[in-house]
Protein backbone atom coordinates (compact mmCIF):
# COMPACT_ATOMS: atom_id res chain seq x y z
CA UNK A 1 0.00 0.00 0.00
CA UNK A 2 0.92 3.83 -1.14
CA UNK A 3 1.02 6.50 1.37
CA UNK A 4 0.03 9.72 -0.01
CA UNK A 5 2.36 12.31 1.78
CA UNK A 6 3.67 14.99 0.29
CA UNK A 7 7.33 15.91 0.65
CA UNK A 8 10.10 18.21 -0.48
CA UNK A 9 12.22 16.92 -3.63
CA UNK A 10 15.69 15.75 -3.24
CA UNK A 11 17.90 18.69 -3.70
CA UNK A 12 20.30 17.20 -6.80
CA UNK A 13 17.25 16.83 -9.38
CA UNK A 14 14.51 19.58 -8.71
CA UNK A 15 13.39 19.46 -11.91
CA UNK A 16 12.51 15.82 -11.86
CA UNK A 17 10.29 15.09 -9.39
CA UNK A 18 6.59 16.32 -9.36
CA UNK A 19 5.39 17.44 -6.39
CA UNK A 20 2.35 15.91 -4.55
CA UNK A 21 0.24 18.88 -5.13
CA UNK A 22 1.32 18.48 -9.34
CA UNK A 23 0.97 14.88 -8.73
CA UNK A 24 -3.04 15.12 -8.86
CA UNK A 25 -3.25 17.52 -11.73
CA UNK A 26 -1.77 16.22 -14.99
CA UNK A 27 -0.51 19.02 -16.87
CA UNK A 28 -1.23 20.22 -19.97
CA UNK A 29 -0.67 18.78 -23.29
CA UNK A 30 -0.79 14.90 -21.47
CA UNK A 31 -3.03 12.45 -22.22
CA UNK A 32 -5.70 11.87 -19.66
CA UNK A 33 -5.37 8.38 -17.83
CA UNK A 34 -6.77 5.95 -19.44
CA UNK A 35 -9.49 3.85 -17.16
CA UNK A 36 -8.47 0.27 -15.57
CA UNK A 37 -8.68 -2.40 -17.26
CA UNK A 38 -9.90 -3.85 -14.03
CA UNK A 39 -12.82 -1.08 -14.35
CA UNK A 40 -14.00 -2.34 -17.77
CA UNK A 41 -14.14 -5.78 -16.84
CA UNK A 42 -16.08 -5.25 -13.71
CA UNK A 43 -18.31 -3.19 -15.52
CA UNK A 44 -18.82 -6.27 -18.41
CA UNK A 45 -19.76 -8.36 -15.61
CA UNK A 46 -21.98 -5.84 -13.77
CA UNK A 47 -24.01 -5.56 -17.85
CA UNK A 48 -24.25 -9.15 -17.56
CA UNK A 49 -25.63 -9.40 -14.40
CA UNK A 50 -28.00 -6.15 -14.56
CA UNK A 51 -29.48 -7.92 -17.75
CA UNK A 52 -30.42 -10.70 -15.45
CA UNK A 53 -31.35 -8.97 -12.41
CA UNK A 54 -33.78 -6.19 -14.46
CA UNK A 55 -35.30 -9.14 -16.01
CA UNK A 56 -36.44 -9.91 -13.13
CA UNK A 57 -36.83 -6.38 -11.19
CA UNK A 58 -39.08 -4.98 -14.63
CA UNK A 59 -42.13 -7.77 -14.30
CA UNK A 60 -41.68 -8.48 -10.61
CA UNK A 61 -44.10 -4.93 -9.52
CA UNK A 62 -46.43 -6.75 -12.15
CA UNK A 63 -46.69 -10.18 -10.91
CA UNK A 64 -46.68 -9.44 -7.16
CA UNK A 65 -49.58 -6.97 -7.84
CA UNK A 66 -51.57 -8.01 -10.78
CA UNK A 67 -50.56 -11.48 -10.87
CA UNK A 68 -50.36 -12.73 -6.86
CA UNK A 69 -52.70 -9.99 -6.30
CA UNK A 70 -50.83 -8.31 -3.27
CA UNK A 71 -51.77 -5.14 -1.83
CA UNK A 72 -49.24 -1.76 -1.44
CA UNK A 73 -48.29 -2.40 1.65
CA UNK A 74 -47.51 -6.17 1.26
CA UNK A 75 -45.95 -4.91 -2.38
CA UNK A 76 -43.57 -1.98 0.01
CA UNK A 77 -42.55 -4.84 2.28
CA UNK A 78 -41.42 -6.94 -0.47
CA UNK A 79 -39.80 -3.88 -2.07
CA UNK A 80 -38.36 -2.93 0.84
CA UNK A 81 -36.69 -6.86 1.32
CA UNK A 82 -35.78 -6.41 -1.84
CA UNK A 83 -34.21 -2.98 -1.97
CA UNK A 84 -32.59 -2.61 1.79
CA UNK A 85 -31.88 -5.86 3.31
CA UNK A 86 -28.70 -6.26 0.99
CA UNK A 87 -28.33 -3.26 3.95
CA UNK A 88 -27.89 -6.17 6.65
CA UNK A 89 -25.07 -8.16 4.72
CA UNK A 90 -23.01 -4.94 3.19
CA UNK A 91 -20.94 -3.97 5.96
CA UNK A 92 -19.67 -8.00 6.60
CA UNK A 93 -18.99 -8.06 3.15
CA UNK A 94 -16.44 -5.40 2.96
CA UNK A 95 -15.14 -6.24 6.13
CA UNK A 96 -14.37 -9.93 4.58
CA UNK A 97 -12.83 -8.85 1.64
CA UNK A 98 -10.16 -5.99 3.55
CA UNK A 99 -10.04 -8.92 6.23
CA UNK A 100 -8.93 -11.38 3.26
CA UNK A 101 -5.92 -9.40 2.32
CA UNK A 102 -6.90 -8.06 -0.69
CA UNK A 103 -9.88 -11.12 -1.53
CA UNK A 104 -12.59 -8.71 -2.81
CA UNK A 105 -12.76 -10.73 -6.15
CA UNK A 106 -13.80 -13.85 -4.47
CA UNK A 107 -16.50 -12.04 -1.49
CA UNK A 108 -17.88 -9.86 -4.75
CA UNK A 109 -17.77 -13.77 -6.72
CA UNK A 110 -19.87 -15.12 -3.76
CA UNK A 111 -22.43 -12.46 -3.92
CA UNK A 112 -22.86 -13.00 -7.47
CA UNK A 113 -23.14 -16.99 -7.08
CA UNK A 114 -25.98 -16.63 -4.44
CA UNK A 115 -28.25 -13.67 -5.97
CA UNK A 116 -28.00 -16.31 -9.41
CA UNK A 117 -29.28 -19.45 -7.78
CA UNK A 118 -31.88 -17.19 -6.39
CA UNK A 119 -33.20 -16.70 -9.82
CA UNK A 120 -34.86 -20.41 -10.49
CA UNK A 121 -36.27 -20.70 -7.24
CA UNK A 122 -39.25 -17.56 -8.03
CA UNK A 123 -40.84 -20.55 -9.82
CA UNK A 124 -41.53 -22.40 -6.65
CA UNK A 125 -42.49 -19.29 -4.56
CA UNK A 126 -45.90 -18.27 -5.08
CA UNK A 127 -46.89 -16.73 -1.55
CA UNK A 128 -45.27 -13.52 0.87
CA UNK A 129 -43.32 -15.61 2.76
CA UNK A 130 -41.51 -17.70 0.64
CA UNK A 131 -41.50 -14.95 -1.81
CA UNK A 132 -39.86 -12.92 0.69
CA UNK A 133 -37.32 -15.36 1.71
CA UNK A 134 -36.06 -16.07 -1.95
CA UNK A 135 -35.47 -12.03 -2.26
CA UNK A 136 -33.82 -11.92 0.53
CA UNK A 137 -31.25 -14.61 0.01
CA UNK A 138 -31.24 -12.53 -3.29
CA UNK A 139 -30.22 -9.20 -1.85
CA UNK A 140 -27.84 -10.43 0.67
CA UNK A 141 -26.29 -11.72 -2.11
CA UNK A 142 -26.41 -8.52 -3.52
CA UNK A 143 -25.04 -6.85 -0.41
CA UNK A 144 -21.83 -9.09 -0.06
CA UNK A 145 -20.97 -7.89 -3.30
CA UNK A 146 -21.39 -4.09 -4.10
CA UNK A 147 -18.53 -3.12 -1.52
CA UNK A 148 -15.80 -5.38 -2.36
CA UNK A 149 -17.06 -4.58 -6.21
CA UNK A 150 -16.61 -0.84 -5.74
CA UNK A 151 -13.60 -1.51 -3.89
CA UNK A 152 -11.92 -2.74 -6.33
CA UNK A 153 -12.54 0.24 -8.91
CA UNK A 154 -11.94 2.61 -5.84
CA UNK A 155 -8.19 0.81 -6.18
CA UNK A 156 -7.55 0.17 -9.60
CA UNK A 157 -8.18 4.07 -10.53
CA UNK A 158 -6.58 7.32 -9.58
CA UNK A 159 -7.92 9.55 -6.99
CA UNK A 160 -8.17 12.57 -9.68
CA UNK A 161 -10.10 10.05 -12.27
CA UNK A 162 -12.17 8.20 -9.82
CA UNK A 163 -15.43 10.15 -10.45
CA UNK A 164 -14.69 9.22 -14.13
CA UNK A 165 -13.84 5.20 -12.98
CA UNK A 166 -17.33 5.09 -11.48
CA UNK A 167 -19.16 6.44 -13.96
CA UNK A 168 -17.58 4.79 -17.13
CA UNK A 169 -18.67 1.17 -14.67
CA UNK A 170 -22.22 2.48 -13.95
CA UNK A 171 -22.03 3.23 -17.30
CA UNK A 172 -21.92 -0.03 -18.37
CA UNK A 173 -23.94 -1.20 -15.61
CA UNK A 174 -26.58 0.65 -17.19
CA UNK A 175 -26.23 -0.63 -20.69
CA UNK A 176 -27.20 -3.90 -18.67
CA UNK A 177 -30.26 -2.69 -17.13
CA UNK A 178 -31.45 -0.97 -20.62
CA UNK A 179 -30.90 -4.29 -22.26
CA UNK A 180 -32.63 -6.64 -19.34
CA UNK A 181 -36.41 -5.10 -19.64
CA UNK A 182 -36.08 -5.24 -23.48
CA UNK A 183 -35.58 -9.10 -23.32
CA UNK A 184 -38.06 -9.38 -20.33
CA UNK A 185 -40.43 -7.95 -22.83
CA UNK A 186 -39.41 -9.92 -25.52
CA UNK A 187 -39.95 -13.14 -23.46
CA UNK A 188 -43.30 -12.32 -22.24
CA UNK A 189 -44.65 -11.95 -26.05
CA UNK A 190 -43.04 -14.91 -27.18
CA UNK A 191 -44.10 -17.48 -24.45
CA UNK A 192 -47.26 -18.21 -22.75
CA UNK A 193 -46.18 -19.09 -19.44
CA UNK A 194 -43.67 -15.75 -19.82
CA UNK A 195 -42.99 -14.71 -15.82
CA UNK A 196 -41.78 -19.09 -15.60
CA UNK A 197 -39.30 -18.15 -18.66
CA UNK A 198 -38.09 -14.77 -17.71
CA UNK A 199 -37.07 -16.36 -14.34
CA UNK A 200 -34.76 -19.18 -16.08
CA UNK A 201 -33.39 -16.90 -18.69
CA UNK A 202 -32.23 -14.51 -15.88
CA UNK A 203 -30.65 -17.75 -14.64
CA UNK A 204 -28.72 -18.62 -17.39
CA UNK A 205 -27.79 -15.09 -17.96
CA UNK A 206 -26.50 -14.46 -14.15
CA UNK A 207 -24.42 -17.65 -13.93
CA UNK A 208 -22.45 -16.14 -17.22
CA UNK A 209 -22.14 -13.36 -15.35
CA UNK A 210 -20.31 -15.01 -12.62
CA UNK A 211 -17.87 -17.00 -14.91
CA UNK A 212 -16.69 -13.57 -16.69
CA UNK A 213 -15.61 -12.53 -13.12
CA UNK A 214 -14.22 -15.55 -12.12
CA UNK A 215 -12.14 -15.60 -15.46
CA UNK A 216 -10.81 -11.87 -16.04
CA UNK A 217 -11.46 -9.82 -13.03
CA UNK A 218 -8.27 -9.57 -11.31
CA UNK A 219 -7.61 -9.53 -6.93
CA UNK A 220 -7.52 -6.20 -5.26
CA UNK A 221 -2.86 -6.64 -5.58
CA UNK A 222 -3.48 -6.99 -9.39
CA UNK A 223 -5.98 -3.89 -9.13
CA UNK A 224 -3.55 -1.72 -7.83
CA UNK A 225 -0.98 -2.54 -10.18
CA UNK A 226 -3.51 -1.37 -12.98
CA UNK A 227 -3.76 1.31 -11.52
CA UNK A 228 -0.17 2.70 -11.05
CA UNK A 229 0.14 1.61 -15.13
CA UNK A 230 -2.84 3.74 -15.58
CA UNK A 231 -1.43 6.70 -13.64
CA UNK A 232 2.06 6.70 -14.82
CA UNK A 233 0.58 6.52 -19.14
CA UNK A 234 -1.99 8.92 -18.32
CA UNK A 235 -0.94 11.31 -15.58
CA UNK A 236 2.82 11.53 -17.04
CA UNK A 237 5.54 9.71 -15.13
CA UNK A 238 7.95 11.84 -15.12
CA UNK A 239 11.65 9.83 -15.53
CA UNK A 240 14.78 11.36 -14.26
CA UNK A 241 17.70 11.45 -16.66
CA UNK A 242 19.97 9.30 -16.30
CA UNK A 243 18.02 6.46 -13.84
CA UNK A 244 16.12 4.63 -16.31
CA UNK A 245 13.55 4.70 -13.63
CA UNK A 246 10.30 6.66 -13.27
CA UNK A 247 8.79 8.25 -10.47
CA UNK A 248 5.30 7.33 -9.72
CA UNK A 249 3.58 11.08 -8.08
CA UNK A 250 1.62 8.75 -5.83
CA UNK A 251 4.61 7.44 -4.53
CA UNK A 252 5.85 9.66 -2.36
CA UNK A 253 6.05 7.71 1.10
CA UNK A 254 8.38 4.81 -0.79
CA UNK A 255 12.22 4.47 -1.14
CA UNK A 256 14.04 3.49 -4.12
CA UNK A 257 16.32 0.92 -4.93
CA UNK A 258 19.11 1.00 -7.80
CA UNK A 259 19.02 3.52 -10.76
CA UNK A 260 16.38 5.73 -8.66
CA UNK A 261 16.46 9.14 -7.17
CA UNK A 262 17.36 8.87 -3.29
CA UNK A 263 15.94 11.22 -0.63
CA UNK A 264 17.99 12.39 2.56
CA UNK A 265 16.57 9.69 4.36
CA UNK A 266 16.70 7.03 1.38
CA UNK A 267 20.12 5.52 1.64
CA UNK A 268 20.00 3.63 4.42
CA UNK A 269 16.78 2.27 3.95
CA UNK A 270 14.62 3.69 6.44
CA UNK A 271 12.77 7.45 7.13
CA UNK A 272 10.69 9.01 4.62
CA UNK A 273 11.66 8.79 1.17
CA UNK A 274 10.56 8.97 -2.68
CA UNK A 275 9.41 6.55 -4.63
CA UNK A 276 10.46 4.97 -7.49
CA UNK A 277 9.26 2.40 -10.58
CA UNK A 278 10.48 -0.33 -12.23
CA UNK A 279 11.16 -0.01 -15.82
CA UNK A 280 8.37 -2.96 -16.64
CA UNK A 281 5.95 -0.25 -15.32
CA UNK A 282 3.77 -3.00 -13.50
CA UNK A 283 3.22 -1.22 -10.35
CA UNK A 284 5.89 -2.46 -8.60
CA UNK A 285 8.65 -1.22 -6.43
CA UNK A 286 12.17 -1.28 -7.63
CA UNK A 287 14.51 -3.94 -6.46
CA UNK A 288 12.58 -7.16 -7.43
CA UNK A 289 9.91 -5.87 -8.88
CA UNK A 290 7.66 -7.55 -6.62
CA UNK A 291 4.25 -6.15 -5.02
CA UNK A 292 4.04 -5.32 -1.33
CA UNK A 293 1.23 -8.16 -0.11
CA UNK A 294 -2.09 -6.15 0.71
CA UNK A 295 -2.15 -7.86 3.60
CA UNK A 296 1.05 -8.00 5.41
CA UNK A 297 2.20 -4.63 3.62
CA UNK A 298 5.39 -6.96 2.85
CA UNK A 299 6.78 -8.39 -0.11
CA UNK A 300 10.43 -8.87 -2.02
CA UNK A 301 12.65 -6.50 -2.32
CA UNK A 302 10.31 -3.88 0.14
CA UNK A 303 11.03 -2.93 3.84
CA UNK A 304 9.25 -1.15 6.10
CA UNK A 305 10.52 2.42 8.11
CA UNK A 306 8.69 4.79 10.13
CA UNK A 307 4.99 4.54 10.59
CA UNK A 308 4.83 1.40 8.02
CA UNK A 309 6.62 3.66 5.34
CA UNK A 310 7.93 0.63 2.77
CA UNK A 311 11.15 1.28 1.72
CA UNK A 312 14.03 -0.86 0.19
CA UNK A 313 17.89 -0.91 0.21
CA UNK A 314 19.99 0.25 -2.46
CA UNK A 315 20.58 -3.24 -3.65
CA UNK A 316 16.55 -4.19 -3.41
CA UNK A 317 17.21 -6.74 -0.36
CA UNK A 318 14.82 -7.06 2.18
CA UNK A 319 15.61 -5.22 4.94
CA UNK A 320 12.93 -6.06 8.55
CA UNK A 321 9.38 -6.30 6.88
CA UNK A 322 7.02 -5.18 9.37
CA UNK A 323 3.49 -6.66 8.57
CA UNK A 324 0.68 -3.99 8.64
CA UNK A 325 -2.43 -4.01 10.94
CA UNK A 326 -4.92 -6.28 9.92
CA UNK A 327 -8.73 -4.99 9.25
CA UNK A 328 -11.06 -5.62 12.11
CA UNK A 329 -14.91 -4.55 12.66
CA UNK A 330 -13.71 -2.33 14.87
CA UNK A 331 -11.53 -0.73 13.08
CA UNK A 332 -14.04 -0.56 9.88
CA UNK A 333 -16.64 0.96 12.15
CA UNK A 334 -14.22 3.55 13.81
CA UNK A 335 -14.13 5.04 10.36
CA UNK A 336 -17.54 6.80 11.33
CA UNK A 337 -14.76 9.00 13.75
CA UNK A 338 -13.72 10.61 10.32
CA UNK A 339 -15.75 13.82 10.51
CA UNK A 340 -15.76 13.68 6.47
CA UNK A 341 -17.09 9.99 6.13
CA UNK A 342 -19.37 10.88 8.93
CA UNK A 343 -20.96 13.62 7.04
CA UNK A 344 -21.06 12.11 3.76
CA UNK A 345 -22.98 8.77 6.01
CA UNK A 346 -25.39 10.41 7.52
CA UNK A 347 -26.51 12.70 4.36
CA UNK A 348 -27.01 9.56 2.13
CA UNK A 349 -28.94 8.49 5.07
CA UNK A 350 -31.20 11.09 5.27
CA UNK A 351 -31.98 11.52 1.58
CA UNK A 352 -32.22 7.62 1.56
CA UNK A 353 -35.50 8.56 4.04
CA UNK A 354 -37.19 10.23 0.88
CA UNK A 355 -36.07 7.99 -2.30
CA UNK A 356 -39.34 6.79 -3.22
CA UNK A 357 -37.95 2.86 -4.61
CA UNK A 358 -38.36 2.47 -8.43
CA UNK A 359 -40.89 0.18 -8.72
CA UNK A 360 -43.45 2.07 -6.99
CA UNK A 361 -42.17 5.16 -9.56
CA UNK A 362 -43.32 2.78 -12.39
CA UNK A 363 -46.55 1.82 -10.79
CA UNK A 364 -47.28 5.44 -10.34
CA UNK A 365 -46.69 5.99 -13.99
CA UNK A 366 -48.50 2.71 -15.34
CA UNK A 367 -51.81 4.33 -13.13
CA UNK A 368 -51.59 8.39 -14.34
CA UNK A 369 -51.02 7.02 -18.02
CA UNK A 370 -53.25 3.74 -18.52
CA UNK A 371 -50.23 1.64 -19.43
CA UNK A 372 -50.95 -2.26 -20.62
CA UNK A 373 -49.48 -4.84 -18.36
CA UNK A 374 -47.67 -6.17 -21.64
CA UNK A 375 -46.23 -2.52 -22.23
CA UNK A 376 -45.33 -2.43 -18.08
CA UNK A 377 -41.82 -3.96 -18.40
CA UNK A 378 -40.69 -1.39 -20.90
CA UNK A 379 -40.84 1.45 -18.30
CA UNK A 380 -37.20 0.93 -16.45
CA UNK A 381 -35.71 1.78 -20.37
CA UNK A 382 -36.39 5.41 -20.05
CA UNK A 383 -34.81 5.28 -16.66
CA UNK A 384 -32.02 3.28 -17.76
CA UNK A 385 -31.60 4.93 -21.02
CA UNK A 386 -31.08 8.41 -19.25
CA UNK A 387 -28.84 6.83 -16.72
CA UNK A 388 -26.46 5.83 -19.72
CA UNK A 389 -26.13 8.56 -21.50
CA UNK A 390 -25.62 10.57 -18.40
CA UNK A 391 -23.45 8.68 -15.88
CA UNK A 392 -20.18 9.14 -17.60
CA UNK A 393 -20.36 13.14 -18.18
CA UNK A 394 -21.64 13.65 -14.56
CA UNK A 395 -19.15 11.32 -13.06
CA UNK A 396 -16.44 13.60 -15.25
CA UNK A 397 -18.43 16.82 -13.81
CA UNK A 398 -18.36 15.84 -10.29
CA UNK A 399 -13.97 15.14 -10.75
CA UNK A 400 -13.95 18.76 -11.71
CA UNK A 401 -17.38 20.87 -10.19
CA UNK A 402 -17.13 19.05 -6.59
CA UNK A 403 -18.36 15.61 -6.13
CA UNK A 404 -21.11 16.51 -3.19
CA UNK A 405 -23.01 19.25 -5.27
CA UNK A 406 -23.45 16.87 -8.24
CA UNK A 407 -24.75 14.37 -6.00
CA UNK A 408 -27.39 16.88 -4.09
CA UNK A 409 -28.18 18.36 -7.40
CA UNK A 410 -28.92 14.80 -8.26
CA UNK A 411 -31.69 14.52 -5.27
CA UNK A 412 -33.18 17.90 -7.22
CA UNK A 413 -34.04 16.09 -10.17
CA UNK A 414 -35.61 13.25 -7.85
CA UNK A 415 -37.69 16.36 -6.61
CA UNK A 416 -38.37 17.47 -9.91
CA UNK A 417 -39.31 14.17 -11.03
CA UNK A 418 -41.96 13.50 -7.74
CA UNK A 419 -43.71 17.28 -8.59
CA UNK A 420 -44.26 16.02 -12.27
CA UNK A 421 -45.95 13.21 -11.03
CA UNK A 422 -48.36 15.40 -8.70
CA UNK A 423 -48.91 17.61 -11.75
CA UNK A 424 -51.64 17.46 -14.31
CA UNK A 425 -49.45 16.93 -16.76
CA UNK A 426 -51.14 14.10 -18.89
CA UNK A 427 -49.55 11.98 -21.88
CA UNK A 428 -46.15 10.23 -23.39
CA UNK A 429 -43.90 13.80 -23.00
CA UNK A 430 -44.97 13.46 -19.20
CA UNK A 431 -43.54 9.92 -18.73
CA UNK A 432 -40.44 10.50 -20.95
CA UNK A 433 -39.90 13.56 -18.46
CA UNK A 434 -40.26 11.37 -15.62
CA UNK A 435 -37.86 8.95 -16.67
CA UNK A 436 -34.89 11.40 -17.72
CA UNK A 437 -35.64 12.74 -14.30
CA UNK A 438 -35.08 9.78 -12.73
CA UNK A 439 -32.36 8.26 -14.74
CA UNK A 440 -30.02 11.56 -14.39
CA UNK A 441 -30.88 11.23 -10.52
CA UNK A 442 -29.14 7.69 -10.21
CA UNK A 443 -26.34 8.82 -12.90
CA UNK A 444 -25.25 11.86 -10.50
CA UNK A 445 -25.81 9.80 -7.23
CA UNK A 446 -24.84 5.89 -7.54
CA UNK A 447 -21.46 6.51 -8.68
CA UNK A 448 -20.96 10.10 -7.76
CA UNK A 449 -21.12 9.16 -3.85
CA UNK A 450 -18.86 5.86 -4.01
CA UNK A 451 -16.31 8.60 -5.75
CA UNK A 452 -16.90 11.02 -2.71
CA UNK A 453 -16.57 8.64 -0.34
CA UNK A 454 -13.61 6.66 -1.11
CA UNK A 455 -11.89 10.10 -0.75
CA UNK A 456 -12.17 10.01 2.78
CA UNK A 457 -11.23 5.99 3.11
CA UNK A 458 -8.05 4.43 3.67
CA UNK A 459 -6.93 1.45 1.47
CA UNK A 460 -6.65 -1.00 3.24
CA UNK A 461 -10.26 -0.43 5.29
CA UNK A 462 -11.71 0.42 1.11
CA UNK A 463 -14.70 -1.94 1.07
CA UNK A 464 -15.72 -1.44 4.99
CA UNK A 465 -15.84 2.28 4.55
CA UNK A 466 -17.96 2.47 1.34
CA UNK A 467 -20.21 -0.32 3.15
CA UNK A 468 -20.63 1.84 5.83
CA UNK A 469 -22.20 4.21 3.24
CA UNK A 470 -23.90 1.98 1.73
CA UNK A 471 -25.51 0.36 4.69
CA UNK A 472 -26.89 3.61 5.79
CA UNK A 473 -28.53 4.30 2.70
CA UNK A 474 -29.82 0.83 2.05
CA UNK A 475 -31.70 0.53 5.45
CA UNK A 476 -32.75 4.47 4.87
CA UNK A 477 -34.34 3.11 1.46
CA UNK A 478 -35.68 -0.15 3.06
CA UNK A 479 -37.84 1.90 5.90
CA UNK A 480 -38.76 4.34 2.87
CA UNK A 481 -40.52 1.71 1.14
CA UNK A 482 -42.46 -0.19 3.97
CA UNK A 483 -43.38 3.87 4.66
CA UNK A 484 -44.51 4.73 1.23
CA UNK A 485 -46.29 1.10 0.84
CA UNK A 486 -48.47 1.67 4.00
CA UNK A 487 -49.23 5.52 3.45
CA UNK A 488 -50.41 4.64 0.15
CA UNK A 489 -52.54 1.65 1.36
CA UNK A 490 -54.16 3.81 4.28
CA UNK A 491 -54.24 7.21 1.95
CA UNK A 492 -53.77 7.14 -1.58
CA UNK A 493 -51.11 7.27 -3.63
CA UNK A 494 -50.80 11.30 -4.26
CA UNK A 495 -50.71 11.48 -0.70
CA UNK A 496 -47.72 9.15 -0.02
CA UNK A 497 -45.89 10.72 -3.13
CA UNK A 498 -46.46 14.37 -1.61
CA UNK A 499 -45.34 13.58 1.35
CA UNK A 500 -42.38 11.85 0.19
CA UNK A 501 -41.48 15.32 -1.91
CA UNK A 502 -41.49 16.97 1.12
CA UNK A 503 -39.36 14.96 3.07
CA UNK A 504 -36.77 15.07 -0.11
CA UNK A 505 -36.99 18.85 0.05
CA UNK A 506 -36.20 19.20 3.69
CA UNK A 507 -33.30 16.29 3.65
CA UNK A 508 -31.92 17.74 0.62
CA UNK A 509 -31.48 21.10 2.90
CA UNK A 510 -30.02 19.31 5.55
CA UNK A 511 -27.37 17.64 3.19
CA UNK A 512 -26.20 20.81 1.97
CA UNK A 513 -25.53 22.36 5.25
CA UNK A 514 -23.96 18.75 6.13
CA UNK A 515 -21.84 19.34 3.34
CA UNK A 516 -18.48 16.95 4.20
CA UNK A 517 -15.21 18.31 4.62
CA UNK A 518 -12.89 17.55 1.58
CA UNK A 519 -9.88 15.81 2.91
CA UNK A 520 -6.62 17.61 1.85
CA UNK A 521 -5.20 14.47 1.35
CA UNK A 522 -6.44 11.55 -0.56
CA UNK A 523 -7.01 8.38 1.85
CA UNK A 524 -4.14 5.69 0.48
CA UNK A 525 -1.94 4.97 3.24
CA UNK A 526 -2.29 3.44 6.21
CA UNK A 527 -4.43 4.89 9.26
Amino acid sequence: MYVADSRAVAPEAPATTPSADNAARPRAGRRRAAVAPTVLALGTVSLITDVSSEMVTAVLPLYLVAGLGLSPLGFGLLDGIYNGFSALVRLVGGHLADRGGGRHKWVAGAGYALSAACKPLLLVAQTLTPIGLVLAADRTGKGLRTAPRDALISLSSTPENRGRAFGVHRAMDTAGALLGPLVAFLILRATVDGYDAVFMVSFCVAVVGVLVLVLFVPGGAAARAGAARVSDTGAGAVRPSGTGAGVRPSDTGACAGSGAMSGPACDSGSGPAYGSRSESGVGSKSGSGAEPDPGTGAGAGASSGPAGLECSTGTGAPAGPAPAPRPTLRAALALLHRPELRRIAVCALLLGLATVSDSFVFLLLQRRLGVPDRWFALLPLGTAAAFLLLAVPLGRLADRAGRWRVFVGGHGALLLAYALLLSSWQGTAAACAVLLLHGGFYAATDGVLMAAASDSVPTELRSSGLALVQTGQALARFVCSLGFGAAWTAWGDRTALTASAVLLALCAVLALGLRPIRPSVPSEGLV
